[in-house]
């Protein structure tokens, strides 16, 4: 860990705004995943936004704006977001979205297997269309045709949209996260 964790007491009245606001909406979003530590102080990607919220706070309203206007059901979303973490192996990212999929409704099996950057059996047709974008994404890659026009059928215009944006802002978490070496929080099970 790069960066560490910043108790609120510790905090300017601006950044203690920022911190009181992400820990209001994770408390009612992620219920099951530690995001704070015994000091108050947010874990994950939220040190180093706080640390240079410059970049951070922009990100965090980016982020936040794919909460607000979430319309893919929430498997999908843990899907796409569970490609990502397997990709780039992230460790925070992994741990609370493993536990979200779970929440969600994905499988063991499921979950264990985007962890390890597979492609699992079992997904559905939007799942797996999240899959395949997300997929091609964090390769590199440009979405193919056929892929982009399949997931258009499937999920929607304006949905495809929403998942490359979804994919483009947990792929900025991930390096985050990584670039931080941001780790998961002790004794998660």
């Amino acid at each position: 860990m790069r960066l560490q964790p910043l108790p609120p007491h510790t905090l300017s009245p601006e950044l203690r705004y920022v911190h009181d606001e992400i820990a209001n909406l994770i408390t009612s979003s992620q219920g099951p995943v530690v995001m704070m530590n015994g000091e108050g102080a947010l874990l994950g990607p939220f040190p180093p936004m706080l640390h240079f919220p410059q970049f951070g706070i922009p990100a965090l309203t980016f982020l936040k704006s794919l909460d607000n206007h979430a319309t893919l059901p929430k498997t999908v979303r843990e899907v796409a977001i569970l490609t990502i973490g397997g990709a780039f192996g992230s460790r925070f990212e992994l741990y609370a979205h493993e536990i979200m999929g779970a929440v969600f409704g994905l499988s063991a099996g499921i979950i264990a297997s985007l962890a390890a950057g597979g492609r699992p059996e079992g997904l559905n047709e939007e799942q797996a269309i999240a899959h395949d974008v997300a997929s091609a994404l964090v390769k590199g890659h440009v979405v193919p045709a056929s892929t982009y026009n399949q997931a258009v059928k499937v999920l929607g215009r304006n949905e495809t949209g929403e998942l490359i944006f979804l994919i483009s802002g947990y792929c900025l978490i991930a390096t985050v996260l990584n670039g931080f070496d941001m780790p998961a929080p002790e004794n998660n099970g």
